[in-house]
């Protein structure tokens, strides 16, 4: 095994790699709080993309924007890369693009409504079950309207189809009743008052800019700017759902590449899982087992492992093991269940060592020949070759400025959907209402129009009017000549 073909963790007792041909057989990092978990993250990105992976992460505190620039000597790094043998620490930044779904600090990040799907859509809008079905007969729809589903006003457009549909007792699935799309209408109020309006539209993310490699051959690390988003929880963990989804559906089979075509870090797993359905538990769990066959590597981040379900948590071949805390049975309970998902070392006992571990130094275990778990190891982490912490306004700046996606999905773009498409109709079936309406005052009033000179199906247009009447001027006249024809005679008699 070449250099070339892993990636430097750190060391202990050895060092500590990780083979890139088992990089897409996921992995997770946990730990708690303060433990180090950023800047192993920080370290997984800036290794994978020298390798020539491109790495999709998001960016909950704003510290590992840092990626992008050039670290700075300092004594306890050069420390650190003494003890753990690295002799050729050197600091620089990574090839970065910015996203932000409110396009306030890097390129906004989009899709549409009909892209999203139903399932990811109703869970984002936390319906009920007669809300979800709703909403896929409102997809149902706008499939036999021909009609887009692009954003938010489009959805909305289809409900009020939905509820006329109802009404007029046309629908072969069924009524929909006025009281369950009212609720799914609040639901995208508050949506839209958390800025969820902006995830929909177009330019649609294509997810082929997610894997671009610059000049030199470097992945680029995709850093999704997420502390607003943070405060919409569900937001965020529906839409990385979502990509993830998307990655699995778009991309062609690729069996076991040499290395990942992208790795995905999904920082904050638990919101994820959290009150999760049935139905969407299953939907990820089908997602993490068979994306790696796409050349896809999922890496979740989160406090603690009991925070992944352990249908998903069994896929997961890359361990990284920060300090956990063990002050209630609760948190003991939480610390025997991590310990347990390492292979045993005999040199120390892993339960104990989870608790004492120092900040930057982990329990890793990763996948080695033919993908059987090495035998867990306690690691100090390299430190990394950029800034650990954000970087300036400048400095992002200068960096989108330079994005290979700049001016691809920096402005909006509104095509006619669903929502134009409706309006227009109904503004017709206004018009012509209003038309029928003003003929029928007229017909009841006796006048109206001069080209409309009666009521009901018997109307009379001038021409023929002027025919009847032309016709009974003649006969009369015809008559009254003939009788006083007839009258003169007799009096010449």
């Amino acid at each position: 095994m070449t250099a070339t073909d892993t990636i430097f963790i750190g060391a202990g007792a050895e060092p500590q790699h990780m083979e890139l041909r088992f990089a897409n057989r996921h992995g997770l990092v946990t730990g708690a709080t303060g433990t180090g978990k950023t800047v192993t993250l920080q370290v997984l990105a800036e290794q994978f993309s020298r390798a020539g992976v491109p790495v999709f992460c998001a960016d909950v505190k704003g510290d590992l924007s840092g990626v992008a620039v050039a670290g700075e000597p300092k004594g306890f790094l050069s420390e650190r890369a003494e003890m753990i043998g690295l002799a050729d620490l050197a600091f620089e930044g990574s090839p970065v693009v910015f996203w932000d779904l409110f396009g306030r600090e890097g390129h906004p990040l989009r899709t549409t409504i009909s892209d999203m799907g139903p399932l990811l859509l109703s869970r984002l809008l936390d319906c009920t079950d007669a809300q979800e079905g709703a909403i896929n007969l409102a997809f149902h729809l706008a499939d036999e309207e021909g009609l887009l589903l692009l954003d938010m006003n489009d959805l909305e457009a289809l409900l009020s189809l939905v509820e006329e549909r109802s009404a007029e007792g046309s629908l072969r699935q069924g009524g929909v009743s006025r009281a369950t799309t009212a609720a799914i209408r609040r639901r995208l109020l508050v949506l839209r008052q958390q800025g969820g309006e902006s995830l929909f539209g177009e330019p649609a993310l294509d997810i082929r800019d997610l894997m671009r490699v610059d000049r030199s051959g470097r992945g680029y690390v995709n850093v999704l700017s997420a502390g607003t988003l943070m405060q919409a929880p569900r937001l965020y963990a529906t839409f990385l759902l979502w990509l993830m989804s998307e990655l699995f559906e778009e991309l062609p089979e690729v069996g076991d590449p040499d290395r990942p075509k992208l790795v995905f870090f999904f920082d904050e797993a638990h919101l994820l899982f959290d009150e999760a359905p049935k139905a969407l538990l299953e939907k990820v769990e089908q997602v993490v087992r068979l994306i790696r066959s796409k050349g896809v590597g999922i890496y979740f981040v989160t406090q603690n492992p009991a925070d992944v379900p352990d249908t998903v948590l069994a896929q997961l071949g890359n361990r990284f093991q920060h300090a956990l805390r063990a002050y209630t049975p609760r948190e003991q309970k939480a610390v025997r269940v991590a310990a347990e998902t390492f292979r045993p070392n005999p040199a120390f006992d892993t339960e104990e060592a989870i608790t004492t571990l120092g900040v930057g130094e982990a329990l890793v275990s990763t996948l080695q020949d033919k993908g059987v778990p090495s035998v867990v190891e306690r690691t100090l982490v390299r430190p990394p070759s950029s800034r650990m912490g954000p970087i300036t306004e400048a400095e992002r700046q200068a960096v989108m400025a330079d994005s290979p996606v700049r001016g691809i999905y920096d402005r909006p773009v509104d095509r006619e959907s669903a929502h134009e498409i409706l309006s227009r109709r109904a503004e017709e079936k206004l018009k012509a209402a209003e038309a029928a309406k003003q003929e029928q005052a007229a017909a009841r009033r006796g006048g109206g129009s001069i080209f409309d000179l009666g009521g009901g199906s018997g109307r009379q247009t001038v021409a023929e009017a002027a025919v009847k009447s032309l016709t009974r001027t003649v006969a009369s006249t015809i008559g009254r000549e003939i009788v006083r024809g007839i009258l003169g005679s007799l009096r010449r008699r």
